[in-house]
């Protein structure tokens, strides 16, 4: 039996650190103890992509055809469930959080909204958001919503994206509201409603892959700026 490993790409770190920021992997524990020490012990939180979240987590069945399209975390649930307690001490210590593309579904979930289980079965004429053959490229543009967090952040009103997913938000979770959309309407960003965006210093979550573009595109550079930035408010 091989030994269990932590897998993370080099391009998260390489974005933090390309502003300014010491990146540090949370070790694979579910105890929540150590997870809300972690949480203490950092100035933000960045959730990053991976498999998908479990869709019994949001009370949902299979069908069979999407059974063999799911691909959730071979560890008997563990990261869901981690991801679950680190969301929990997010909001409890008021840490800045930046959720990325499985980070955003996760989010979502853990806050009482659900999932898409997958974009090309259920919604018919869909964009094809699943480009791992583009996975550094700008595969389509997604619409901002004027004034809210990330157009504030990037500058822009339309920003080009790349796409790797097959999931998405169906239902938001009653804490967030979407403010980016792709041209077939998959949310393709989340932030706090205005009402309760006091209870922490930043939350953004995007569905695409920033870290794959910052080397080259200054508005995606600008959304890890931002997460450094409140992190050390």
């Amino acid at each position: 039996m091989a030994d269990a490993a932590i897998s993370l790409s080099n391009a998260y770190q390489e974005s933090v650190l390309r502003v300014g920021g010491i990146p540090l992997a949370m070790p694979d524990t579910v105890s929540p103890a150590i997870i809300a020490e972690c949480v203490r012990a950092c100035d933000g939180v960045l959730l990053t992509g991976g498999e998908d979240v479990d869709p019994g987590i949001y009370g949902r069945k299979l069908a069979t055809h999407v059974r063999d399209k799911v691909t959730i975390t071979p560890d008997g649930g563990r990261r869901d469930y981690r991801e679950v307690l680190l969301i929990d001490q997010v909001f409890r210590q008021g840490k800045p959080l930046l959720a990325i593309c499985r980070g955003q579904q996760v989010l979502n979930v853990a806050l009482g909204g659900t999932l898409i289980i997958d974009i090309p079965s259920q919604i018919p004429g869909a964009l094809n958001h699943r480009r791992r053959d583009m996975r550094r490229e700008i595969v389509h543009e997604v619409r901002l919503t004027p004034y809210s967090l990330l157009a504030r952040i990037t500058g822009k009103q339309r920003l080009g994206v790349n796409s790797t997913h097959h999931q998405a938000i169906e239902r938001v979770a009653p804490l967030l509201r979407p403010t980016a959309l792709s041209p077939d309407g998959v949310i393709e960003s989340l932030e706090l409603k205005p009402k309760v965006s006091g209870w922490l210093p930043f939350l953004l979550a995007v569905q695409f892959h920033p870290e794959r573009l910052s080397d080259r595109y200054e508005e995606h550079l600008a959304i890890f700026k931002a997460l450094t930035q409140a992190s050390v408010l």
